[in-house]
């Protein structure tokens, strides 16, 4: 697994704000809002081949599809870097930015935990200034006091999502977290490692280009550092951008379509499956996360047959069609049988277990693959408005009965809330830090 450079705890603890260069600023805004505090200061479901789901729905939002509020913009100052890798993506609105925004070639998942000092005032500040991170790096102007504006300047589609953790909320008020928001159930297919599970902050970077990715998390990871400690990161991907047509299903390291029946963000009926509504308190508008960490056992595929490994999923390797017949999006049959009075798609199939006839029973997903030189699998990431209620009875299903779970590991989990989106001079997480 790939991991953000980060430097050690204490010397990161011992910096302070005056050794970095603020060369658009004469004082640092870490030392204006922190005060130079220290502590307190600043410093799957497995969805291959198929998901839950019973409808047949449109392809997943490709690079053509417009950003949250409708538009994509060319970045840097005065917008005059337009072209491929010079598009920046608007990060203010009802929702945050990276969740049904256009799926990019590069994603990177970087988990904190709370330092034990940083109270409700501290989860404020660091609030604001992931912020003004955030502002700065999507719009290609780059963050105050950033020493590398140029890394920035083409944020090639950048995003930079936010969700907080169980021990985040409870050091605000334990009150006000969602019952949902904690691990989840134990699954008896599950070998959880804590490099790869849980945490109290989770920073979502998604983009075209990994250079201004790596830039942001760098940036961030910098301004995190008097509030947070890296817990863990994973870092994904999909086929670079324009290597396939817009709407193209991606394909899984196992050579399976990864998201066929997928709710889209158009549909009447996404919105009740995914954003939380105004019952939700301060959470209405945002959405929570399961991330799942799914190894793939490559080598044992590998001695698979094609025959044996459509039949374990219940779809064609080539294009992703029901065994049953049509195309990738064509409905399954789950009752069709062969000439031998068998069904086609066999009861303990990927595709039968994963699916639901409950139409509340679905979450929308958005998978990338990962690879660190020694493993190889999937970053499964879904989001929904109640995990217990969507998530948790289709991986009961598969943890039950899948043959396809000879062939995967389940090594990493953990659940998130996605804050709310915030407007143009607003704090993200106001809602929850008052």
């Amino acid at each position: 697994m790939t991991h953000t450079p980060h430097h050690d705890a204490e010397h990161n603890a011992e910096r302070s704000a005056d050794q970095h260069p603020a060369p658009r600023s004469g004082m640092s805004r870490r030392a204006l809002l922190t005060g130079g505090a220290a502590g307190a200061g600043i410093g799957a479901l497995l969805g291959i081949g198929s998901a839950a789901g019973f409808t047949t729905l449109r392809p997943n939002p490709g690079s053509s599809v417009p950003s949250d509020d409708g538009s994509i913009r060319s970045a840097g100052a005065g917008g005059d870097l337009p072209g491929f890798g010079g598009e920046a993506l608007p990060c203010h609105g009802t929702h945050q930015a990276g969740i049904t925004t256009p799926s990019t070639a590069h994603v990177r998942y970087v988990a904190y935990r709370l330092r034990p000092e940083v109270d409700a005032d501290g989860v404020r500040r660091l609030l604001r200034i992931l912020t003004e991170d955030i502002e700065g790096l999507a719009s290609g102007a780059a963050p105050l006091a950033d020493p590398e504006p140029e890394l920035a300047a083409r944020p090639s589609r950048l995003t930079v999502t936010v969700g907080v953790g169980a021990g985040l909320v409870d050091r605000v008020d334990p009150d006000l977290r969602p019952e949902w928001l904690g691990p989840l159930p134990s699954f008896g297919e599950d070998r959880l490692e804590e490099r790869y599970t849980d945490g109290d902050l989770l920073i979502v970077l998604q983009a075209d280009d990994p250079l201004p990715l790596a830039h942001a998390a760098r940036m961030i990871h910098r301004d995190l550092t008097g509030f947070a400690e890296h817990h863990w990161t994973q870092q994904g991907f999909r086929q670079a951008r324009g290597s396939e047509a817009d709407g193209t299903t991606m394909r899984n390291l196992m050579g399976q379509v990864e998201g066929t029946v997928n709710p889209h963000p158009d549909e009447e009926d996404f919105g009740p499956l995914v954003w939380i509504g105004s019952d939700g308190g301060w959470l209405a508008g945002g959405t929570a996360l399961v991330f799942r960490r799914i190894r793939m056992e490559l080598d044992t595929w590998d001695q698979i047959d094609r025959p044996g490994r459509e039949v374990t999923i219940g779809r064609k390797l080539d294009d992703g069609a029901p065994l049953t017949g049509g195309d990738e999006h064509t409905p399954i049959d789950f009752d069709a049988k062969n000439a031998l009075g068998l069904k086609v798609i066999p009861m303990a199939a990927h595709v039968r277990r994963a699916h639901s006839t409950d139409p509340d029973e679905r979450i929308f997903r958005r998978a990338v693959n990962y690879d660190d030189g020694i493993e190889s699998g999937l970053l499964f990431a879904c989001y929904q408005r109640d995990p217990y209620r969507q998530f948790v009875p289709i991986q009961r299903r598969l943890d039950e009965m899948d043959m396809l779970n000879e062939w995967v590991t389940h090594t990493g989990s953990a659940v998130f809330a996605m804050l709310p989106g915030f407007a143009a001079g607003e704090t993200l997480g106001k809602s929850l830090t008052g």
